[in-house]
């Protein structure tokens, strides 16, 4: 019998105890793994979410302004040498960076300004598919938001200025036009154009694979920002890549509460596992006083006391850091299934699995402290005296 066996057949002579206490351990790790996995799931499924109200990176073409003053008057920044980038060298280039994957939508714009009768009006090819990705907030108020080949879907207050509805025809530089739909409010730019299919656009603008900017929505929860727009800019040299700050920054800060809110939760719960554990040593320790006192009557240190009685409590947490990884991880497929998260799956990785057995094994070697110290204080004659 030695240091190491003492804890272990004291735990085994109490067995029930032990199991309990196992059990009200393991929940709580099981809690906060469950947590964990939940935490990282609805952050990346809320991210896709709020990924569809708005792109969150634009790349343009370099353009150089030309300030203009006249006797002495400022006249204004005025845009010389404008340029378009190749549609099909300009997605590959953007679709083949490293963080591919973290993209969610890659909407190209080819842009005109027309006249429509006598109103000037300016159109936006799209491509609706990717447009749907980043807009889920457009909704019609007449017509179809999906249009087909040869048609057009016009912004509310075009439609009202140019007195357009569906099956309205419309010619844009010699090209007709049917208007499919008709967008409702959105208080945006999109209010005051027309939209069609980006490469209808193109041939009748006598451009073909030309676009003037690429509006990109990007997941940030599993990479910063910026590395994304830094592999965007790399992959295409003469361009510019700008990631809209107060956008990136709205949507974190949505995550990182969603995240927050998990770690404080889990904060809580494995306090409360810790005083359990806690309580535990000291029922143990108060139960045993005799016991110590025949230790150190014996010629045990007081060291070895306080690490006997410590191993009492880390041995617990370890068993129950086990458990409750296993139960936890289990319950999260579940949990994920009843919210909803649109396939989200748990998954294992052996970094969060090491750092919550360090992390538990710690707590409750924190936890069995007090416990520890008070026995390790025992004299023997103070112990022998009860006998």
């Amino acid at each position: 019998m030695n240091i190491l066996t003492i804890p272990l057949r004291n735990l085994r002579r109490k067995l029930p105890r032990t199991l309990l206490m196992v059990a009200v351990f393991s929940i709580g790790v099981a809690s906060v793994t469950a947590l964990l996995e939940l935490s990282k799931a609805v952050g990346e499924s809320l991210e896709e979410k709020l990924a569809a109200y708005g792109a969150n990176i634009l790349v343009s073409p370099k353009t150089e302004t030309l300030s203009v003053s006249y006797g002495g008057l400022a006249l204004g920044d005025v845009s010389v040498d404008i340029r378009s980038l190749k549609e099909g060298e300009t997605l590959a280039a953007i679709r083949g960076i490293h963080h591919k994957d973290r993209l969610s939508a890659v909407a190209p714009k080819f842009t005109l300004l027309t006249k429509v009768g006598d109103t000037p009006v300016g159109v936006i090819g799209v491509d609706f598919d990717q447009e749907m990705r980043i807009k889920s907030y457009w909704h019609e108020t007449a017509g179809t938001l999906t249009p087909g080949e040869g048609e057009l879907v016009a912004g509310a207050q075009a439609a009202a200025r140019l007195g357009l509805g569906p099956g309205d025809t419309v010619t844009i530089k010699g090209q007709p036009f049917t208007v499919a739909g008709v967008l409702g409010e959105t208080g945006s730019g999109d209010d005051g154009v027309l939209f069609t299919d980006i490469h209808a656009l193109q041939r009748a603008a006598g451009q073909p694979d030309r676009v003037h900017f690429v509006e990109v929505a990007a997941l940030c929860s599993g990479c910063p920002i910026e590395d994304i727009t830094a592999q965007i800019a790399a992959s295409l040299p003469g361009t510019d890549v700008k990631a809209m700050g107060q956008v990136v920054k709205s949507r974190m800060m949505t995550v990182d509460f969603v995240k927050r809110l998990a770690l404080a939760v889990s904060g809580v719960i494995l306090l409360t596992a810790c005083v359990m554990i806690g309580l535990s040593v000291f029922s143990s320790v108060n139960e045993r006083k005799n016991e110590i006192g025949l230790l150190r009557a014996l010629g045990y240190s007081k060291g070895a006391i306080f690490t006997l009685m410590s191993l009492e409590g880390v041995v617990l947490g370890l068993l129950a850091a086990v458990a409750g990884q296993a139960a936890g991880f289990a319950a999260s497929f579940k949990l994920m299934a009843l919210l909803d998260l649109g396939g989200a799956v748990p998954s294992f990785e052996a970094g969060q699995f090491a750092a919550v057995f360090a992390a538990v094994a710690l707590l409750s070697a924190l936890a069995s402290l007090p416990p520890a110290l008070s026995a390790a204080r025992i004299e023997p004659s103070q112990a022998l005296v009860m006998l």
